[in-house]
């Protein structure tokens, strides 16, 4: 909330993790960029801490195919990955929501920015979400900077 995100359980996205290529299925392994990888995926509170992942995937496997197959999705569908706690903005009751990129698909307890042409109120959610988002992006920064 202090960053601009009410009632936000985390930000989430993907990285990419270089490895050697493996003997069996390694074209699986080479990711868009040219090399061989596994995904990690991370959703990370508002420090920048871990509270979930999901490793393993091979590099050629797109973020949101490893999200609808993790049990954090499952979870989230269900809804039962965080406990009942919704705040009320304006006259609607908002429930903890993940913050992603667009690549992920929009659900009850997951947002992400809009996109395409912009009146200023979605342009600023947008900002605000975004801003947010970037929590996962430096935690993947601080992860790989120490591990190379």
């Amino acid at each position: 909330a202090a960053m601009g995100f009410p009632n936000c359980g985390g930000a989430i996205d993907g990285t990419h993790i270089p490895i050697l290529g493996p003997d069996h299925q390694g074209s699986q392994y080479i990711n868009r960029k040219g090399y061989f990888s596994m995904v990690l995926q991370a959703l990370v509170d508002h420090k920048g801490r871990f509270t979930n992942i999901n490793v393993g995937w091979p590099g050629k496997v797109h973020d949101v195919c490893v999200f609808r197959n993790s049990g954090l999705f499952r979870r989230l569908q269900e809804g039962i990955y965080f406990p009942d706690h919704k705040i009320t903005v304006g006259d609607v009751e908002m429930p903890i929501v993940i913050l992603g990129d667009p690549a992920y698909p929009l659900m009850p307890r997951f947002m992400k920015p809009y996109t395409g042409a912009l009146d200023s109120e979605k342009e600023l959610f947008s900002y605000h979400l975004s801003k947010c988002r970037m929590m996962v992006e430096c935690a993947f920064g601080r992860l790989k900077g120490r591990w190379r």
